[in-house]
């Protein structure tokens, strides 16, 4: 569970996977990658953050004593620290005032945004991505970084955002990307669809 909740230790499978996918994926990986990112950006600084400093609703670790809380080794490669023993400790009594940054989960949102554009994008190969989002958000439950209900709320914030941005930037590509890149546009009229013959 501390692997599947420390994004650090993921840092150079992912980048593996994504330049696999940017030099060998063709131009659908591409876009997926663009809008990945792109919408990461959004969930991250526009949402999650945002709504973060608006509830300042503190952790469970932050707002009680004794809960139980998972972490990896401190390591200089963080990913050297899945094969150690994880670090665990109860949390000390709270303040008085505890603050804190539990909702929304910025893993959930983030993660459940990328099983979502899988799926758009690779239908059934894409959706099993549903299955890692859904233990690392409830590895945030497990580490102590989150209440359940903070997870389950943002992995629907991650879907809708999702929902809710696609389909204009698909609607923006298909109608304005050929004023900008003719060739490119005529070779790829969508986002998601195979390309033209």
């Amino acid at each position: 569970m501390a692997t599947l909740s420390c994004f650090a230790a993921w840092v150079p499978l992912l980048a593996l996977i994504v330049a696999l996918a940017w030099f060998r994926g063709g131009f659908k990986a591409r876009a997926m990658l663009v809008l990945l990112g792109l919408l990461i950006a959004v969930s991250d600084a526009a949402v999650s953050d945002t709504i973060k400093r608006a509830v300042n609703r503190p952790r469970p670790r932050e707002a009680l004593a004794g809960v139980r809380v998972v972490d990896l080794q401190p390591s200089l490669f963080q990913l050297l620290s899945i094969f150690k023993p994880p670090v665990i400790r109860l949390s000390p009594p709270p303040p008085d005032h505890p603050r804190g940054h539990s909702f929304p989960s910025g893993h959930a949102i983030n993660n459940f945004c990328a099983a979502t554009l899988l799926t758009l994008f690779y239908k059934r190969r894409g959706w099993l991505y549903f299955i890692p989002a859904a233990l690392i958000s409830y590895s945030r439950v497990y580490v102590g970084a989150h209440w359940p209900g903070d997870v389950l709320v943002s992995a629907f914030m991650g879907i809708g955002l999702t929902l809710l941005l696609f389909p204009f930037i698909e609607w923006a590509w298909r109608a304005y990307a050929a004023r900008f890149a003719p060739a490119l546009h005529a070779r790829h009229p969508s986002l998601v669809e195979e390309a033209a013959a």
